[in-house]
């Protein structure tokens, strides 16, 4: 996973492994604690949602009103990482909106499954 980080810090020079802020999007609790540990070790900033939906409100994509206690240049996001297979939206329902949203369309999106079945993963 330093390795990842690196190729990322490469193509965003701008960007420092310390400053680079990851999203993690996962249903299952042991893989967003085995993510969040292999990025927090190359010294990336993460935060971690359970759903497709929580990551929509988190980037205040969800058609709500943004909060607006939270400062949007903090909690800039660099990466968004997200696994296929989650119940009511997958990541790839997940990457479309992203890339809809004129704020966020540029930021790197990886689609991720340990999912075995291919016909479950495959569209």
């Amino acid at each position: 996973m330093a390795a990842a980080a690196d190729v990322f810090i490469q193509r965003l020079p701008e960007v420092s492994a310390r400053e680079l802020h990851v999203l993690a999007v996962d249903d299952s609790h042991v893989d967003r604690k085995v993510i969040e540990r292999l990025l927090k070790i190359s010294s990336c900033k993460v935060t971690v949602v359970d759903s497709g939906t929580r990551a929509l409100q988190y980037l205040g994509l969800d058609g709500g009103e943004k909060n607006s206690s939270i400062d949007f240049d903090s909690m800039k996001v660099n990466l968004i990482m997200t696994d296929y297979s989650m119940p009511g939206m997958t990541g790839f329902e997940l990457l479309k909106k992203i890339k809809e949203s004129s704020i966020f369309r540029e930021i790197p999106v990886v689609v991720m499954s340990s999912e075995n079945i291919l016909t479950r993963i495959d569209r």
